[in-house]
């Protein structure tokens, strides 16, 4: 099991369909990004998801939904992620409170980019306490 970390700015905040779709995945096609389209076939049944945004004029990471990777399938239709991304995976959201995490101090600032495992202790801790809590409640 990893945590990685999802944009979902595409010309506008698309967190709220991926809540509502339980989906997620990258803004672009596999053409104009085959990297990230591998990096969504690389992802677990059960790898942590969270989406997140780190604008410039704030620093802070705003975190907006965690949740897991709900099967194997690799979405690769837009039809199949209700027209939002051109590849995706499933997500069960587990958590959808929105929250901010202070950017840690780090030399690799992966926080501009739309999709990365997160490797930061400091974060780990947050987002699985977050996971753990909604555990714990039900």
């Amino acid at each position: 099991m990893a945590i990685f970390g999802i944009g979902a700015y595409y010309d506008e905040d698309v967190s709220e369909k991926f809540i509502k779709n339980s989906i997620a995945g990258p803004g672009w096609n596999k053409e104009k990004a085959p990297e990230l389209f591998q990096y969504m076939a690389s992802l677990k049944v059960g790898d942590i998801v969270y989406i997140k945004s780190c604008p410039a004029s704030s620093k802070d990471i705003h975190v907006k939904g965690i949740g897991f990777v709900s099967d194997h399938e690799l979405l690769t239709e837009l039809k199949d992620t209700n027209n939002l991304v051109s590849v995706g995976r499933r997500i069960n959201w587990i958590n959808t409170e929105k929250f901010t995490i202070p950017k840690p101090q780090e030399k690799n600032n992966v926080r501009s980019n739309t999709l990365y495992e997160e490797f930061h202790p400091e974060i780990q801790k947050v987002i699985m306490g977050k996971v753990i809590g909604v555990i714990k409640n039900t």
